[in-house]
């Protein structure tokens, strides 16, 4: 496979180049996978938009349903890049690593929206029936189903664009799941 060159701002259009420079004032440089974005001159753009989008999950919700479903489609980058921001959310180390491995003890309505997460991103969107009902019984909506859906393609998105690039990690290194 073609190995994919990480962009500098002085390679990509105007447009890629004002979105490097506000990612380098919020989060103090352009992570990798974002620059291999910019190798397409609307791919970047779109993704933020989407990944920015209103939802009806909260920010730490989401981040349950980013860590559960890069650790599904195995991205090494997104599971990296997802620690770290679980832990700006306030997920300890250990929740972390119970929520890439599938569930959430710690607390009913993350347990079971790490589940219906990684249902719907393991069987390509055909959930298992008791685990979506278990998701609506911990106090979730149909709103939020739908949400969780969009996360799960936004996230996918992300683990599909590493899984063909294969760019350097350039987050700190997480632990390996003991299976």
């Amino acid at each position: 496979m073609k190995t994919f060159a990480i962009p500098t701002r002085e390679q990509v259009t105007p447009e890629n180049q004002a979105i490097f420079d506000t990612l380098t004032k919020v989060v103090g440089r352009v992570p990798n996978l974002f620059a291999v974005f910019a190798t397409s001159d609307h791919a970047l753009a779109n993704y933020i938009t989407l990944s920015n989008g209103k939802t009806s999950l909260r920010a730490k919700e989401k981040e349950a349903v980013n860590l559960i479903v890069s650790q599904v489609n195995d991205c090494a980058y997104c599971s990296a890049a997802h620690t770290a921001i679980a832990k700006m959310n306030g997920f300890t180390d250990d929740q972390i690593v119970e929520i890439r491995g599938g569930s959430a003890s710690f607390d009913p309505k993350i347990d079971a929206l790490v589940k219906v997460a990684k249902s719907i991103t393991e069987n390509k969107g055909h959930a298992d029936h008791q685990v979506v009902e278990n998701f609506y019984a911990a106090g979730y909506t149909q709103a939020n189903l739908i949400d969780v859906v969009v996360a799960v393609g936004d996230k996918t998105i992300t683990n599909y664009v590493y899984a063909l690039t294969q760019v350097p990690v350039d987050w700190p290194a997480i632990p390996e799941l003991v299976k």
